[in-house]
Parts: C-alpha cells; sequence; structure tokens
C-alpha cells in the first residue's frame, strides 16, 4: 500500500471509529429500533395472555403484566382486545427483575415472585417493563360472532376482506384456515398450522384476523368457527371466497 494510500486508510479508520460513537450515531440507531413504531391492536403478540391470566383479568385481580421486549410494545391509553374485554394500558415502565415486588407479582396473577421470573425466562439482555391496564369494555367480537344474521351487504363486505386477506398474502389461506377449524374444533394451533404446512406464530395471526371478523373464537385449546362463520349464507365453500 502507498504512503498516501496508507494514509488515506487511516484517516477513514479515525473518522469511522469517531462516528460510530458520537451521537448522530446514537440518535440513527435509536430511530432504527424504534422502527416500525409498536403495535398496540390484537395483533401485538407481545401481549397475548395465558387462559388462567385471562380468566384473572375478567375477574378483576390481574391488573398488570410483566414483559421482556427488544422495544416497548405497547403503549400508554393504547388498547388490546382479547376474549375478555378490551384492556386500555397505562404505565409502562422499565424495571429491573430484582425490583419486582410480591405484591405486584400477584397482580400479575403469579402467586410469587419467582414464579413470575421464571415466566419471564432467563436473562437474555433485553428489558424487563411493567405495563398497567384496566378492562374497559366488552369483546366487540363477542357479538359479531352471535350475528348470524347477515344481509347480503354483509356478506359481501366478509368476503372482499377474505379475498384481501389471502391477496396480500404468498398464499390463500383464510378458505383452507375455515375448513380446517370445522374440521378439527378444539385442536392445538400448532397441529393446526402442521396439516397446512405453515408455521404456528403465523397461523395463529392469520386466526386472530378471521377472529377479529367474528368468524372464529377461541377455546381453551383450539378454535370453533363461530355462529356468525357457520351461517347457511356464509359457506365455507361459498363462491364468494376466492383463491
Amino acid at each position: 500500500m502507498s504512503t498516501a494510500a496508507s494514509s488515506r486508510f487511516r484517516i477513514f479508520r479515525g473518522f469511522n471509529a469517531w462516528f460510530l460513537e458520537s451521537q448522530l450515531a446514537r440518535a440513527l440507531r435509536r430511530i432504527v429500533c424504534l422502527w416500525p413504531p409498536p403495535e398496540q391492536t390484537i395483533d401485538s403478540l407481545p401481549m397475548l395472555f395465558k387462559q388462567s391470566i385471562l380468566e384473572g383479568i375478567a375477574a378483576g385481580k390481574v391488573t398488570l403484566a410483566f414483559r421482556r421486549w427488544k422495544r416497548i410494545a405497547v403503549r400508554k391509553g393504547g388498547t388490546l382486545t382479547t376474549s375478555v374485554g378490551v384492556l386500555r394500558f397505562g404505565a409502562v415502565d422499565e424495571i429491573a427483575p430484582d425490583k419486582i415486588s410480591s405484591r405486584d407479582a400477584k397482580r400479575a396473577g403469579f402467586e410469587t415472585v419467582a414464579a413470575l421470573q421464571k415466566a419471564l425466562g432467563p436473562d437474555d439482555e433485553r428489558p424487563v417493563y411493567r405495563i398497567a391496564f384496566k378492562c374497559v369494555g366488552e369483546d366487540p367480537r363477542i357479538a359479531l360472532r352471535k350475528d348470524s344474521d347477515l344481509d347480503e351487504a354483509t356478506l359481501a363486505g366478509l368476503r372482499r376482506r377474505l379475498a384481501r386477506y389471502d391477496a396480500a398474502a404468498s398464499r390463500s389461506w383464510t378458505r383452507e384456515s375455515l375448513k380446517l377449524i370445522a374440521k378439527y374444533p378444539g385442536v392445538r394451533a400448532g397441529d393446526l398450522a402442521k396439516r397446512l404446512g405453515v408455521d404456528k406464530d403465523g397461523f395463529k395471526i392469520n386466526i386472530r384476523k378471521l377472529k377479529g371478523m367474528g368468524l372464529t373464537e377461541s377455546l381453551e385449546i383450539g378454535y370453533r368457527l363461530s355462529p356468525r362463520g357457520t351461517d347457511q349464507r356464509f359457506r365455507i365453500e361459498s363462491e364468494g371466497v376466492r383463491r
């Protein structure tokens, strides 16, 4: 390497080292970490609750949750629709795991702090967040599920929405998923996903979309079609649900 080239390389290396430690670099890294913006809806995977916790929420005993996140997944004032009602988030604060109190553990649905920390899993350098929430209304999907007397305009809207879901995916899935749930009610999501040849997490995200339309409902294990989903005028084989 020539003297001039070597000098340029040293200058570049020095600039690169400075930039990586600069305020600008830290600001850019923060922007990247915050994009895309965190979800505040039912599709927010980090805020799924086990059935036992949902029962505690319904009883008014559970008003806190703790999660390990790379970035905050919900915001104060955001909402989450669950099978026991709509939750509105309050304060969302980072907390050291060893600062979690026994009172907070019970408010999160755990008998002891140790049980809660076990549920959080091992320390993998992701921060732990304490999320407060309260139930502010019934699950609007319940009314949708029960409404099986669908007029033509409602049917057409449902069919268009299913068609959009299929068009946006790499493969059509709405018809197959509805037929599978009709055939195998109460079967674990992982087993259903295997039958479709898809991963479990992706399958569960898709089923939540159908649930949001009032077509399916969750059981303690697996799913079943709702009255709306099985309505005679909304058969799975309907010609309006296209691949």
